[in-house]
């Protein structure tokens, strides 16, 4: 599930990004500006993103899509370390057939300049920009994940924060890729156009931006309230975690009496 779901966002990453930027797109006579093709490319990932967190399979598996988010919840000790270590592989195994199926798709158009695979490297103003813009979103968006997924009222609006922050992530970006969070995601994009620039940042970033953000939520809020590793939790759905929702709703039940 989770190598599908992650494999459906890249493929609408490629697809989208080739639309918005490809020379050969016929939305090239549009003439957008570059702000306005960052807003369009973070609403159709954002649509995506939203559209498979909430999917079945998304209810499912958790949606995590990303090895970061996994990692992060594995060292709350919401997640089984084989659990882990195998999302994480579909992680990467989904990732890179998604961009195998867009480029089956889409042909040269997905590799030309100036798509070339949606490649994330460090814009003008170099790699230290780079981490710290990396490691910030990933906090942020983790740290909003967290919060909202384990508040009884907010739990339901998860997917509608995230795909919010990924159009945010996405019109503030300098660049057309300028914005990963995901080593997955990162991974795939170069092993397919072979550019390597500055990839340990798209490993190391987004890993340590959302361990940081648990780090903070657990001092603040304790380790108690981390329910359960799913973006989205909707209470019908098997669970594959250790899971302590349940005991979140039982807090407002008491509390309402």
């Amino acid at each position: 599930m989770e190598a599908t779901e992650i494999s459906v966002l890249m493929l609408i990453t490629c697809v989208s990004g080739t639309l918005l930027y490809s020379r050969d797109s016929p939305m090239g006579s549009l003439a957008f500006s570059r702000a306005l093709r960052s807003l369009l490319m973070g609403t159709a990932v954002a649509i995506a993103a939203f559209l498979i967190i909430t999917s079945p399979l998304g209810r499912r598996s958790g949606a995590h899509m990303n090895p970061a988010i996994t990692a992060s919840y594995f060292w709350l000790g919401r997640v089984h370390r084989w659990d882990a270590a195998f999302y994480i592989a579909a992680h990467f195994g989904g990732a890179v057939a998604g961009v195998l199926a867009a480029r089956q798709i889409l042909g040269g158009r997905l590799s030309a300049p100036p798509v070339q695979y949606l490649i994330t490297v460090p814009g003008m103003y170099g790699s230290r920009a780079a981490l710290l813009a990396e490691f910030s979103l990933s906090a942020v968006l983790f740290g909003v994940v967290l919060y909202a997924s384990n508040h009884r009222f907010l739990s339901r609006f998860t997917p509608v924060f995230v795909a919010v922050l990924t159009v945010l992530y996405y019109g503030i970006s300098s660049s057309i890729a300028g914005y990963s969070v995901n080593p997955a995601r990162s991974f795939a994009s170069a092993l397919f156009a072979w550019v390597w620039r500055g990839i340990w940042i798209y490993f190391i970033a987004p890993v340590f931006g959302m361990f940081t953000a648990a780090t903070i939520y657990v001092r603040i809020m304790g380790s108690n309230s981390v329910y359960c590793a799913k973006i989205f939790h909707d209470r019908r759905s098997t669970c594959p975690f250790p899971c302590h929702f349940v005991h979140l709703y039982r807090q407002g039940e008491r509390r309402l009496r």
